[in-house]
């Protein structure tokens, strides 16, 4: 099973090679042929020479990030990219999200659906497609946002799955929660499930586990795609060693992460915490001997929901990137609460205001665009807010 990955904007596009290079050396080693060539059919496609090239569609507004992806890939002497498109952004437009969605996404339609089809064509079986972009970054957002709504419409019976990256909370773009507030409310319609990154929390690992004393947005994204890799990496689920089918994308990953397209979320008594569904993923030596019982603690979950729907485990003999042992936790829960609640309310501070809207309305994103925006989070939060 396949995965093609669209790398959206600067920030998809610096994360992409990351995790392409994760994989990949995972995957070698001895005596894991059999994982080997499950993780490489899953991310790359072998050229008639025996090159490894990465099943992905880079896209962004101007070529330096995608040439550097590029160079990178190719430095490595392990893999490529391929297919690449970017746009040239007219000077003076500025980086503007509405400009990346009503704009340059339908101006560039055709020629980034022919890539994505392309790529998929090379897949025997599709598992799904993953893209990956910044919620609130500029007119890549934008983009990312209506190419996600291009790949709905034309491939309806896929799963898509959408990585985002959270801004810092201290901002780095001033009308970044206007971009965030855009872009979740769509693509929480338009995708089977997102997950997310927030740029705080990584940054506290670089910083408290890793002790990296200058953190660069180099070191955030090593570990982003670290902790994606540890995901997404084939995992055995059968009695015979060459059972590596399981994966995070082509299962239901509905009641894993916030999704609209999943089980709708239902009231009930406020809990710490609580989640939907959990998902663990061990890797290693002995690891099928751990001891999870404690995630299964009813007490964490929602109470109209199934025991045997809420915790999933995953056991794979295999480590991963050469650590003996190791756990990857996927939740559906509240912990997305209060920085969504921070954002949609400083978003809503600013729009009452009217600040920076004539940003937005000059390219057709109206007001009520925005009112239908805030609608649908603030449905999101209390519904999460009264598991």
């Amino acid at each position: 099973m396949s995965v093609v990955t669209v790398q959206l904007g600067q920030c998809g596009n610096q994360i992409g090679p990351e995790l392409f290079s994760t994989v990949y050396e995972d995957s070698t080693g001895a005596g894991r042929k059999t994982y080997q060539e499950s993780s490489r059919e899953r991310f790359f496609w072998e050229t008639s020479d025996g090159v490894l090239v990465a099943r992905s569609v880079l896209v962004d507004m101007e070529p330096k990030v995608i040439s550097q992806a590029v160079a990178k890939a190719s430095k490595s002497g392990k893999w490529r990219y391929g297919e690449k498109a970017h746009f040239c952004q007219k000077q003076g437009s500025g980086n503007n999200w509405a400009n990346g969605y009503c704009v340059h996404g339908p101006r560039h339609k055709e020629s980034v659906e022919d890539l994505v089809r392309r790529e998929v064509e090379r897949c025997d079986r599709l598992a799904g497609i993953f893209a990956m972009m910044s919620v609130a970054g500029g007119t890549g957002s934008g983009v990312g946002t209506f190419v996600t709504q291009c790949l709905r419409d034309m491939y309806p019976q896929a799963f898509i799955l959408n990585h985002l990256t959270w801004p810092y909370g201290t901002g780095e773009v001033i009308v970044q929660n206007y971009n965030s507030v855009l872009t979740l409310s769509r693509l929480y319609q338009l995708s089977d499930a997102l997950v997310v990154h927030e740029n705080d929390t990584v940054h506290k690992i670089c910083s408290r586990l890793m002790n990296i004393k200058h953190i660069s947005i180099g070191d955030i994204n090593k570990v982003i795609a670290h902790q994606l890799g540890s995901v997404l990496q084939p995992a055995y689920t059968g009695d015979s060693p060459s059972n590596y089918s399981r994966n995070p994308i082509g299962i239901d990953w509905k009641v894993c992460v916030p999704s609209s397209r999943g089980d709708s979320v239902r009231t009930g008594q406020m809990g710490f915490n609580r989640s939907l569904a959990n998902l663990m993923i061990l890797r290693g030596k002995d690891v099928s001997s751990a001891d999870a019982g404690a995630f299964k603690d009813p007490a964490l979950y929602v109470p109209w929901l199934p025991p045997d729907g809420t915790f999933s485990l995953w056991n794979s003999p295999v480590p991963f990137n050469g650590y003996e042992k190791s756990a990857s936790l996927v939740s559906n829960s509240q912990s997305l609460l209060k920085p969504l609640d921070n954002m949609v309310r400083k978003a809503w501070n600013m729009f009452v205001s009217r600040a920076y809207m004539h940003q937005y309305t000059k390219f057709g994103i109206s007001e009520d665009d925005f009112l239908d925006s805030f609608t649908t989070l603030e449905q999101i939060i209390s519904s999460y807010s009264h598991l």
